[in-house]
């Protein structure tokens, strides 16, 4: 049988509990010698009207997520792990992760932090929850 390697993928935001999830992830992929891909989503539904009708809002928020995640890959890069990607989408993150992202990337592995970075939703109908329920992988959600 040949022997694949393994992929984790690791949700991120900027919230306490993904920041943990991130180190956990880069611990595990380290230690496994896996692959590590990065993604975070940009939450569309936050977004007004008027900004949403703004190519040039929008091409800005993306190339500013996308800036950012090449920190966290820097980050995964500089404690030893081989192989790195980062991967932004648009959408909701629970079901944008669950629907597009793990079935385009075939991950053996999800890890992600128990609340996100915004207000009421980290209260009403939890992303680690959904994910955790929805996910056709191991789910590790962390805090």
């Amino acid at each position: 049988m040949e022997d694949e390697s393994k992929i984790i993928l690791v949700g991120v935001d900027d919230s306490p509990d993904a920041q943990i999830a991130f180190r956990y992830a880069m611990k595990q992929a380290k230690n496994e010698m896996a692959e590590l891909d990065i993604v975070s989503i940009l939450e569309t539904d936050n977004i007004n009207v008027y900004e949403a009708l703004s190519k040039d809002f929008i091409h800005g928020k993306r190339q500013a997520l996308e800036e950012h995640l090449q920190d966290y890959r820097n980050m995964a890069k500089k404690v030893g792990i081989k192989k790195v990607q980062t991967i932004v989408a648009e959408g909701n993150p629970g079901e944008t992760i669950v629907n597009d992202i793990i079935p385009k990337i075939k991950p053996d592995l999800l890890i992600i932090g128990s609340l996100g970075k915004k207000g009421v939703r980290k209260y009403f109908g939890s992303q680690a929850a959904y994910m955790a329920k929805y996910a056709p992988i191991s789910v590790m959600i962390v805090r």
